[in-house]
């Protein structure tokens, strides 16, 4: 008897397209797009099948278990997840969060702590720029949204968090990844996933068009951010990063507990 396809929350973000490349095109899968904070409520939910949902959400449902060698990740500046300031980090008093943000929301608290030494009042505010800073001193935008806004013109200064993490802990973050309960992919299920992501990342500049095809003063922005900053794998670095994350978060008491992740056989 065939399955039926599985059901793929992704993020909609252009830091995903490579790895849903030509996912759409099979019938395997079903896929559909949301941010990341939707995402991870379809999953807790049972919405979706396997979601790639912001790190921290691991932790908050479940039992899951993660697609092996496969995330959105960063090792040093990841340019779409940042906060911006109107004044020096250690002056900051108070910070909206994009509430299309999880994982980094979190990751704001934790570098609030133990990187900048101060305890900001925090806010859930949709990721408008100008409405944020209305009402704090800093906000916090992720994805597309980060990625092609122009801080200088602004007069902002832009806090790059996973440039931040990096130079905190030597160690690579990893902002997102597929999960989903146990038995929800075959092995064949996670080749197809990895194969997708081979496939994609070859192909930034071509990734980049499809994606703005209406922007094409954005391409070459777009294609060096999935080239450069963005990372795929899931591997002993990402690993170790993430168990470090999970445990700074569980300390800041920002999730029950922290723990290794289970990963599909």
């Amino acid at each position: 008897m065939n399955r039926p396809p599985v059901r793929l929350g992704a993020v909609g973000y252009l830091n995903s397209r490579p790895l849903v490349y030509g996912l759409d095109r099979s019938p395997r899968f079903a896929v559909r797009y949301d941010v990341p904070s939707r995402c991870a409520a379809l999953l807790h939910e049972g919405g979706i099948d396997v979601g790639l949902i912001p790190s921290i959400e691991y932790l908050r449902g479940g039992p899951y278990c993660v697609a092996p060698d496969l995330a959105i990740a960063s090792n040093g500046p990841v340019a779409s997840v940042a906060i911006y300031t109107t004044k020096p980090m250690r002056d900051v008093t108070s910070i909206a969060l994009d509430t299309s943000s999880r994982t980094s929301a979190a990751l704001v608290r934790v570098l609030c702590e133990r990187l900048y030494g101060i305890r900001p009042s925090f806010e859930a505010h949709g990721p408008t720029l100008p409405g944020m800073l209305a009402r704090a001193d800093a906000a916090l935008i992720i994805g597309d949204n980060a990625l092609f806004l122009d801080e200088r013109q602004n007069g902002l200064e832009k806090i790059d968090l996973g440039d931040a993490w990096t130079t905190m802990t030597g160690l690579p973050f990893v902002f997102a990844f597929w999960a989903g309960r146990p038995g929800a992919l075959t092995p064949a299920d996670v080749q197809a996933l990895q194969h997708a992501r081979d496939e994609g990342v070859e192909r930034p500049a071509e990734l980049a068009r499809a994606y703005l095809p209406d922007r094409p003063e954005r391409h070459e922005i777009a294609a060096r951010y999935l080239r450069d900053n963005i990372k795929y794998r899931l591997g002993g670095g990402e690993r170790a990063g993430l168990e470090l994350f999970y445990r700074y978060a569980a300390e800041a008491g920002l999730v029950d507990r922290a723990g290794p992740i289970q990963l599909y056989s």
